[in-house]
């Protein structure tokens, strides 16, 4: 009986010891975790400048980036159920994050589209993950753009808000350009709470979006 009790201390005693590595680890890897890089340039460079340079008068009227919207229209998957298969799959595999499909809301016999067919998929992407795709979308997935000459200043909606129209989802280094079997567009709207497209403009340019010259007034 003795030796039955010294056991099961000893178990138990092996239990404790090992739950309170585990946690010790997973408190390491939290630590050494590194924290986003523009996210950090936004609070510690983008904010004061801005508060200089557009006069604001505290911190809490500067700018920010609130979401990103990636939406890829697929007509050929009313005609190719495998066509959405990969729009889906790419989406997913650019941002790291599950992407939700999207239906027709009417029937247009003109493009042969009945209402509840899938047409399209769409991401949205917030916090941390948000800074992190626009850090790969700037310095990575633009400079693959075929002569790209930079990005235009006509494409914000008036609110703020800024759209850029892709061509080929390949220029993302993430999509095998040999394994895509059709090549897909998308919209990417850069959604902010400037309140002005000039705002805006000035928010995104920090950033280090590549304009080719200012026109917003």
């Amino acid at each position: 009986m003795a030796k039955e009790k010294v056991k099961q201390a000893t178990t138990e005693k092996k239990g404790k010891q090992q739950k309170e590595s585990s946690k010790e680890a997973s408190v390491a890897v939290q630590e050494q975790r590194v924290p986003n890089r523009l996210l950090s340039v936004y609070k510690k460079t983008i904010v004061p400048e801005l508060v200089k340079k557009m006069n604001y008068k505290n911190v809490m009227q500067v700018p920010k980036l609130s979401k990103i919207v990636l939406n890829m229209g697929v007509g050929a998957a009313t005609s190719d159920a495998k066509v959405m298969e990969e729009a889906v799959h790419d989406l997913e595999t650019i941002v790291g994050q599950k992407a939700s499909i999207r239906k027709a809301k009417k029937d247009i016999s003109n493009f042969k589209l009945r209402r509840g067919v899938n047409i399209g998929a769409m991401v949205t992407l917030r916090s941390e993950r948000m800074y992190e795709f626009l850090d790969r979308f700037i310095n990575i997935a633009l400079p693959r753009v075929r002569d790209f000459r930079g990005l235009s200043d006509k494409s914000f909606d008036g609110r703020g808000n800024y759209t850029i129209g892709i061509k080929e989802q390949i220029i993302f280094p993430e999509i095998n350009a040999d394994k895509v079997l059709k090549v897909l567009g998308m919209d990417i709207t850069f959604v902010t709470t400037a309140k002005t497209d000039a705002e805006a403009f000035e928010l995104l340019q920090s950033f280090g979006f590549p304009f080719r010259k200012k026109e917003i007034k």
